[in-house]
């Protein structure tokens, strides 16, 4: 294998599983025809049936699109080479989101426009699976600000099922800050790449930032407040405390500092169904201190996953001998 980068930002190692009969020297190209010159060190032998596993890393140095290649050579001729592809796109947003998957849908789009050319896809996409009707399923992410001085609000633009915690804060200079993303539906509903919306500004403080603390809509302050009750014996009125949520301190957007992220959303969101081999268990007659096991199924009907689990029905009479069931999913 022969990595050819000429950026340096691709970097091939091999896994413990590769076999240290590898060795990663470089092969010259003869310029005259097809032919090749021998390597300087020996190819690894691989045997019928082995495998050998390599780590590519990407690490870019640069604020732009970066293309490298891996060369395997077969053989002891170049001219059967193989080439693997290595695309990455080096970027510098000061506002990212971490903690996404990669969305296919555009992957796939780009991939039928630009059939001769590879591209690097940002990571934007949230994927919910399946859900069951009327229960919340949670995705979790992060947001940093990679701004040296600069603090930065965002608000997610969402609308039901889907909610966003927080959904409106502030992020300090090199800050990072989780995100959660729920979903709850009363009804099925199919949701294919549901585009949801960030806005992202840069604001200023009133009083110098350092003296401003960490915001969000999902903080709250427990102040002490007095009540129009006095208790006999005494002059004042009882204290309690009262849970707010914590005031958004003052600040000002900065002019053509807005932005928009944009984040899709995938689920499946459906009853669960299910169908039983039997409603009737009947065991056997059955020798007293003896086990006797019967045996049922249950069929996951529906389209998405069936949780489930087994309860004793309440009895009107005690039961005067044990039995034991034995469920095989």
């Amino acid at each position: 294998l022969r990595l050819e980068d000429e950026h340096g930002a691709f970097f091939l190692r091999g896994r413990a599983s590769t076999p240290e009969m590898f060795h990663t020297g470089d092969v010259e190209e003869d310029s005259v025809g097809n032919e090749s010159k021998p390597p300087e060190k020996p190819f690894f032998l691989l045997h019928r049936g082995q495998s050998a596993e390599f780590d590519v890393t990407f690490k870019p140095t640069l604020t732009q699109h970066l293309e490298g290649k891996i060369c395997v050579l077969v053989g002891d001729t170049y001219s059967n080479k193989t080439l693997i592809e290595l695309v990455g796109e080096g970027h510098k947003d000061e506002f990212t989101l971490d903690g996404l998957e990669e969305d296919t849908h555009e992957r796939n789009a780009k991939c039928r426009l630009k059939k001769d050319i590879t591209d690097a896809f940002r990571l934007n996409h949230i994927q919910f699976g399946d859900c069951r009707v009327g229960k919340i399923c949670c995705r979790t992410f992060t947001i940093t600000n990679h701004a040296q001085t600069k603090v930065m609000r965002f608000e997610w633009e969402a609308d039901a099922p889907f909610q966003f915690f927080p959904r409106v804060g502030h992020l300090h200079p090199g800050c990072t800050k989780g995100i959660t993303v729920t979903l709850q539906s009363d009804v099925p509903a199919t949701f294919r790449r549901h585009l949801v919306k960030c806005k992202v500004t840069k604001i200023n403080f009133e009083v110098p930032g350092t003296k401003v603390p960490d915001w969000d809509d999902q903080m709250f302050i427990v102040p002490w407040k007095s009540t129009t009750r006095i208790d006999p014996g005494h002059k004042f009125p009882r204290m309690q405390k009262v849970v707010e949520i914590a005031t958004e301190p003052a600040h000002t957007v900065l002019e053509e500092s807005s932005q928009e992220v944009e984040v899709y959303l995938s689920a499946v969101v459906a009853y669960t169904q299910f169908k039983l081999s039997t409603t009737m268990v009947q065991f056997s007659d059955t020798l007293p201190f003896q086990t006797r096991t019967a045996i049922f199924s249950i069929h996951n009907t529906g389209e998405v996953a069936l949780e489930y689990s087994w309860e004793k029905a309440a009895e009107s009479e005690p039961v005067k001998k044990p039995y034991s069931i034995t469920l095989m999913r």
